[in-house]
């Protein structure tokens, strides 16, 4: 089941945060519950993905960005992550997840967030969005236009670059095999 009362206490937390600006990091602190967990009492690797709904949320709102989506009665969806598994969360533990904008291309935008137990870093996570509307997809730079941001992208890293190029070689859709 999604969290959504820990969704509702970190929206209701970070409301009146001090904005950030499109590419700077939002810092937030959670545990790990029994109900996060897999049948090796550590945190589940989907529960994972949800969890990061929780720096992405608060991040985009501290932003601008849920603003200008509602406002245009637009939305956000993910379209492809990238996640690296390196150190196990376990019960009652823990964590800081840090979330920030990498950059956009032409059809979508680039968050990296990762979960850090002290100064060790257990999972990291890119993810690729695209902004929708009833229309199709809103190309990232008219969204950035409307937050009054830079709308130059600054370069993508060289590693997400690289997971860009890689991804558009898989076939889609897959094999039915």
């Amino acid at each position: 089941m999604y969290p959504f009362l820990r969704f509702i206490k970190e929206t209701l937390k970070y409301r009146n945060a001090p904005k950030l600006g499109l590419l700077e990091t939002h810092v937030s602190h959670h545990r790990c519950w029994p109900w996060d967990l897999d049948p090796w009492i550590e945190l589940n690797n989907g529960r994972t993905l949800t969890l990061y709904d929780l720096g992405r949320i608060p991040m985009a709102m501290r932003t601008g960005l849920t603003h200008v989506l509602r406002r245009n009665g637009w939305g956000i969806t993910v379209a492809g992550n990238s996640t690296r598994y390196r150190q196990r969360v376990r019960a009652f533990e823990r964590f800081e997840l840090r979330s920030r904008c990498v950059g956009w291309d032409d059809k979508f935008i680039y968050v990296e967030q990762s979960m850090w137990k002290g100064n060790t870093c257990a999972n990291h996570i890119l993810i690729r969005s695209a902004f929708t509307s009833a229309k199709g997809i809103i190309p990232p730079v008219q969204v950035v236009q409307d937050l009054g941001a830079e709308t130059v992208s600054p370069a993508l890293p060289a590693w997400v670059q690289a997971w860009v190029a890689a991804d558009s070689e898989r076939p889609w859709p897959p094999a039915r095999d």
